[in-house]
């Protein structure tokens, strides 16, 4: 890995404002359900600071590649302005989405969530870290076995 390249443990610390409720975040519009103005307003924004993220030079190709090359763990922090209006997982879908789709990662790589509620009624925002796991395994390592359906013929 060159001097430049960030390896695994690399990570992305960002704020970003609270998303919408689970209830906010579709709408039916005659027998389709979409995104709510709120939702895509909420993604416009985190794909907004992103950019200004790497137009500062915060987010670097190489920090990026490493988290499209990882497996990786997602911190949200949750600051609400009180502890009993919101569900603390209403917000994970949308955000890890927005998040995801700016950064041009596949959400299947991560693999450790962390929510945590917190309460800031002066300033009601979202913390999220993204980090690039060094030595993640899966518990047992499972090898696929697939029976040829087209040479099945039902007999013995």
């Amino acid at each position: 890995m060159s001097e430049n390249m960030p390896g695994p443990g690399a990570a992305l610390h960002i704020v970003l404002p609270l998303p919408p409720s689970i209830n906010e975040q579709y709408a039916t519009i005659g027998k389709r359900r979409v995104s709510s103005k709120p939702a895509r307003r909420f993604k416009r924004e985190v794909r907004n600071r992103i950019r200004a993220m790497e137009y500062a030079g915060q987010i670097s190709d190489g920090l990026r590649e490493c988290l499209r090359s990882s497996y990786l763990a997602l911190f949200l922090d949750f600051y609400f302005e009180t502890p009993f209006k919101r569900d603390l997982d209403g917000g994970l879908k949308i955000a890890l989405d927005a998040l995801c789709e700016a950064l041009g990662l596949n959400d299947n790589r991560i693999v450790d969530i962390h929510l945590v509620k917190r309460i800031a009624p002066l300033q009601p925002r979202l913390e999220v870290s993204l980090e690039a796991i060094a030595d993640w395994q899966f518990d047992e390592v499972y090898v696929l076995l697939r029976r040829d359906e087209t040479c099945d013929t039902g007999s013995a």
